[in-house]
């Protein structure tokens, strides 16, 4: 179903970010073909997408992913007429093309689809009571990385972490896992910043900043940069939870209790096991 014609920043993969002014190559994979071309047509009225062809069913969404990279694929919960199988097909994207973003089209916001989308490795949830217009900038923000959410989802996220076992913010022997300039770019991650936005601040590049984090995904077994935003909580960096873009606005939510967000210490991974 097309969402209604006419929020959110964070962590996929650091690899191939496509700069704010690119084009960005979309896939747009709806419940049905002819309701992908309709999502894909609308999406071809903004000059800032490449919309490539729709795909008829989940092979062919593989097929098209594998062949044609797109940046982002747009993708419903329900493909083939099975309710649950884009939850599987956004794995096996995630699996095959970790540098690809997708957004995971919910018919509602609750808990368990939620939580099953950054399961699967999505880097943002979007329900179809939101406006294209939204949709559009919803898929601008995961091109550069970031995760697309709304504060309710986000809680959800925070509240599953939080489920986990205490995370590692020392080595066996006692020593901070991070370095200082380290720390620097997990509290900036938190704020919702690109890699550019970081560089910028920090006065680095941004090919210093993308070393930077796979050395911090790695120090913290992690792979997605919501996963390092939550670890800013528990360094005390971070006492809000991060900014959520809303109609183009950085917002931030309420006080995050010290306890809601620890990242498992076995560093659990957001896409397989709890965002």
């Amino acid at each position: 179903m097309l969402p209604n014609a006419g929020g959110r920043s964070l962590v996929a993969s650091a690899i191939g970010l496509p700069e704010v002014s690119d084009v960005i190559r979309v896939l747009a994979a709806d419940s049905t073909r002819m309701n992908s071309q309709l999502l894909a047509t609308a999406l071809e009225r903004d000059k800032r997408f490449q919309v490539l062809d729709c795909p008829a069913d989940g092979q062919e969404i593989i097929s098209a992913v594998l062949s044609k990279r797109p940046a982002v694929v747009v993708l419903s919960a329900e493909v083939d007429g099975n309710a649950r199988k884009g939850f599987d097909l956004a794995r096996e994207i995630h699996r095959l093309r970790p540098e690809i973003q997708v957004v995971m089209l919910l018919d509602s916001s609750e808990r368990d689809p939620v939580l099953e989308a950054f399961r699967a490795g999505a880097s943002g949830v979007f329900s179809r009571n939101e406006s294209l217009k939204s949709l559009a900038k919803c898929i601008c923000c995961v091109s550069q990385g970031q995760v697309w959410a709304t504060s309710k989802e986000l809680r959800y996220l925070l509240a599953a972490l939080g489920e986990g076992l205490p995370m590692r913010v020392v080595d066996a022997k006692g020593r901070a896992l991070l370095s200082r300039r380290e720390q620097e770019v997990v509290r900036s991650v938190a704020e919702g910043l690109s890699n550019r936005e970081i560089a910028e601040r920090l006065g680095l590049t941004e090919h210093t900043v993308k070393n930077y984090l796979f050395r911090i995904f790695d120090k913290l077994g992690v792979s997605k940069r919501v996963e390092v935003a939550l670890y800013a909580y528990n360094l005390g960096g971070a006492p809000q939870l991060p900014a959520i873009r809303r109609n183009g606005r950085p917002r931030r939510s309420a006080t995050l209790p010290q306890a809601a967000s620890p990242l498992g210490s076995n560093g659990a991974k957001v896409s397989n096991t709890v965002p």
